[in-house]
């Protein structure tokens, strides 16, 4: 990248800083200071660099209802929409956000591969493609720092499962790790010139990745010429000497580090030269220089863009990455979608998470939005008195879950005497306060106890179970008494986010009425955690409705199916099964959902299934509904963008951007288990579509699927070794958007390939029955391979067939390349 004048005046300002700060103050400055910022160095102007986490809002440094935060969808949903523009948008937003929070770095995108379909963080990541992950990573990270707020991009690299992830060695070899893996990493590092990069926990081929001095000094520093600051995953950082000489400039959080004080004493021992941490420092100066907090360095962006609506944003992001898998026409007349609201036609909507919508996944991703629009919500808006009825049908889980509706709570701490410290609010029963997100008035040395302490109103009457999750000493009471007073002890969990999102226990049950109010109680005996390197505090208090059978309530959907013109039935993953700290045991979807769509599909031809779910879920009643629409985690405005898509106000943009498998056992990777801590990839190129083309097997849905509402025609194909230019032509009755996808095919290959791979794309609009031509470019890297014994890229020649069409599954167009 060109050094412009603005780039050479924060250089010069990074070294005049930089040669004004003693050995201490450097390795001060490249550790955290606590849970979320670098100290400041008010005497070389210097203000306090401040981290968030993301990817789909930005939560600040306290994890909080009182400062809500804008929730976008999910990245497998962002992915879904193939468009980097729209992700460009997304990153803008999230710049807004994170400028209102005061916040410089946003903790995003992650773009590790959807290896796996079992992987706990699959939501989180964008697609199983490393061109189209590349694509939309870069659009994600230029809108973010068009903003004027970095990113960090991560994990790098090979953290593509939750399993052991501190520790798990994945070992792949050259080629999958060059073509796959770090493919995206190198992409970003070209095409958007982020201002971080986090390292993973894990190894790689046998160096933990904060270490390892290949992959950051030697690849992502020296080859890619990446200069911004590498920020070691949160608790990642191991080794005072390995991390520094392995290209690790800071590691968090605070303020118990291998640097700092270790640091600065390795260097007077010898261990480290001291220009390692000058090296280091300066790529911390420089970040902060472009963020506009570093005395006399211009910030990139001097004036924020214009301001973005977020609940629109959101919306519109929503609906763009719906992705309609099939739409079936019924009885002779057209496809079930979208529905015709006129005439009175009556729809049943079915499903706990209609009404109780999962809009984001589980983890460090978790922000508390303003407004959660839920599907029954957006659909009770939008059509008329009278034409929408609700049944609950099968709750996809029958476990305790956090606190929430019905449930007004705070959080109240205590001295060793009793004394009040401070009150804090609490969204939901889920108690999470780590490093210094704690009240005002409260420390870790004086409090004692917390109290979760409110009222609730339940929804419905019958017997209600009240319970706990995470470990310690805890006393629950309801109506006035203790219902129950223990210990919960450490079980198998390796992962604090297992621990603390794992398996709830029940404490007590009792019957309630609906509508009448009753007090709860839940307090927590803090243990000293002072002496720990990572301060929190994290427990829940879990409640869970009377149940009922699930035949009952499957019966009860069924009646309103049967009265209805249309059922729209929501199925859904929970908490327990999509999050970050372990991994998916299958790809079933909880309770007896399945069951249901049966149910209800048998009374009502005209059945729509909304799947929402971040990941592929096996989907063995597809055939028997009318339409299948998965609209992954749809962040705070999903109801909303679902009204406009059943109804035809807006059209489902997305395509898929992993193969969905018929059934689990036809994924490529079902193994995410390390054996004696290493996790072997075997597959080595074969992830995905292309491990699906390789073996002959045929996926539920192709990798790039996706339905409109109006018809296309690919009406022609010229190809060049530089781009393919394609013309395609709306043949439908409605304007609709095409995202056409160009894949390479080597005709007789000398190397081992894949049969064929996705080279580029790119998204059109039309009315109906026009015809629009859109050139999409060919990189020369898909047609190069990595050569290990020369340690470079090698073009291979010979013949192609380029393939143009609407998914990897369904080519249209083919065209000759001699190369």
């Amino acid at each position: 990248m060109a050094v412009t004048d603005a780039d050479q005046v924060r250089n010069d300002a990074v070294e005049t800083a930089l040669g004004k700060l003693d050995l201490d103050t450097k390795t001060r400055l490249l550790a955290g200071q606590d849970m979320w910022s670098l100290p400041a160095v008010p005497e070389i102007g210097l203000k306090s660099l401040v981290f968030s986490d993301g990817p789909i809002g930005v939560r600040g440094v306290r994890w909080t209802a009182d400062d809500p935060s804008i929730a976008l969808p999910s990245p497998t949903a962002l992915a879904a929409a193939w468009d980097p523009e729209l992700a460009r948008r997304a990153g803008r937003l999230l710049a807004q956000e994170a400028r209102r929070k005061g916040v410089h770095v946003l903790l995003a995108p992650t773009v590790n591969l959807h290896r796996s379909p079992l992987g706990g963080r699959h939501f989180e990541c964008y697609s199983e493609d490393p061109y189209l992950t590349g694509a939309v990573g870069s659009g994600y990270v230029n809108g973010v720092q068009d903003g004027g707020v970095g990113t960090t991009v991560k994990h790098f690299v090979g953290n593509d499962a939750e399993t052991e992830r501190f520790t798990v060695d994945s070992v792949i070899a050259p080629r999958p790790l060059r073509e796959l893996y770090l493919a995206p990493f190198e992409a970003i590092v070209a095409n958007a010139h982020p201002w971080g990069i986090m390292t993973a926990y894990n190894r790689v081929n046998g160096v933990f990745m904060s270490e390892n001095t290949h992959l950051v000094n030697e690849v992502l520093r020296a080859e890619w010429g990446f200069d911004g600051a590498n920020v070691s995953d949160w608790m990642a950082a191991r080794s005072t000497t390995g991390d520094i000489l392995g290209g690790l400039d800071v590691v968090m959080p605070g303020p118990v580090s291998v640097y700092g004080a270790p640091l600065a004493e390795a260097v007077r021992s010898g261990e480290v030269p001291e220009s390692a941490v000058d090296d280091a420092v300066r790529n911390v100066l420089r970040l902060a220089a472009r963020v506009g907090i570093l005395e006399g360095a211009p910030a990139v962006v001097g004036e924020a863009p214009a301001p973005v609506d977020g609940q629109a944003l959101a919306r519109e992001l929503a609906a763009r990455g719906f992705v309609l898998v099939r739409n079936e026409a019924v009885s002779g007349e057209g496809p079930v979608l979208p529905l015709d609201a006129s005439a009175g036609r009556t729809v049943a909507l079915i499903g706990a998470a209609a009404r109780d919508a999962r809009v984001l996944g589980g983890g460090s991703a978790t922000v508390f939005p303003e407004r959660i629009v839920s599907p029954l919500d957006g659909l009770t808006e939008a059509l008329p008195d009278g034409t929408l009825t609700f049944a609950v049908g099968a709750d996809p889980s029958d476990e305790l879950t956090p606190a929430d509706k019905g449930f007004e709570l705070r959080a109240i701490c205590r001295d060793a005497s009793g004394a009040v410290l401070g009150t804090g609010s609490l969204p939901t029963g889920q108690l999470q306060w780590i490093g210094d997100d704690l009240p005002e008035g409260v420390t870790y040395e004086t409090m004692a106890s917390i109290e979760v302490v409110g009222t609730f109103v339940p929804r419905e009457s019958g017997e209600h179970a009240f319970g706990t999750r995470g470990l310690g000493a805890f006393s629950l009471a309801v109506g006035g008494e203790v219902r129950w007073h223990g210990v919960q002890q450490m079980g198998n969990e390796a992962d604090p986010f297992e621990a603390f999102f794992g398996a709830p226990n029940e404490r007590a049950r009792l019957t309630l009425t609906e509508g009448e109010a009753v007090e709860v109680s839940l307090t927590y005996q803090v243990p000293d955690v002072t002496a720990l390197p990572l301060k929190a505090i994290m427990f829940s208090f879990l409640h869970l409705g009377p149940q009922r059978s699930a035949d009952e309530l499957i019966a009860e959907a069924v009646e309103a199916a049967r009265a209805a013109d249309t059922a729209v039935v929501v199925v859904a993953t929970t908490e327990r099964v999509e999050s970050e700290g372990f991994d998916r045991k299958d790809l079933t979807l909880p309770g007896r959902q399945d069951d249901l769509v049966r149910a209800v599909a048998a009374v009502n031809p005209n059945t729509v299934v909304v799947v929402n779910a971040g990941s592929p879920v096996e989907l063995p009643w597809r055939e028997e509904v009318a339409a299948v629409l998965l609209t992954w985690f749809p962040g705070q405005e999903g109801g909303a963008a679902l009204a406009d898509v059943l109804l035809g106000e807006a059209e489902p943009g997305g395509r898929l951007p992993t193969t969905w498998p018929a059934e689990f056992a036809d994924a490529p990777v079902t193994e995410v288990t390390p054996t004696e801590g290493r996790l072997e990839y075997t597959e080595g190129l074969f992830i995905g579509y292309r491990a699906y083309e390789k073996h002959g097997i045929a996926p539920a849905f192709p990798f790039g699927h996706g339905l409109g509402y109006t018809d296309w025609a690919y009406e022609s194909l010229e190809v060049t070794p530089t781009r393919a230019t394609v013309r395609v032509t709306n043949t439908g009755t409605r304007p609709g958007r095409e995202t056409v996808q160009v894949y390479l095919a080597p005709v007789a290959d000398t190397v081992e390939r894949p049969a064929s791979w996705l080279a580029g794309f790119a998204s059109v609009t039309a009315g109906p029955g026009e015809s629009v031509e859109v050139e999409i470019a060919l990189p020369e890297r898909a047609f190069e391979i990595w050569d290990e014994p020369a340690h470079s890229w090698q073009r291979i020649g010979g013949g192609y067939e380029v393939r143009a069409g609407r998914s990897h599954g369904d080519t249209r167009l083919t065209a000759a390349l001699d190369l």
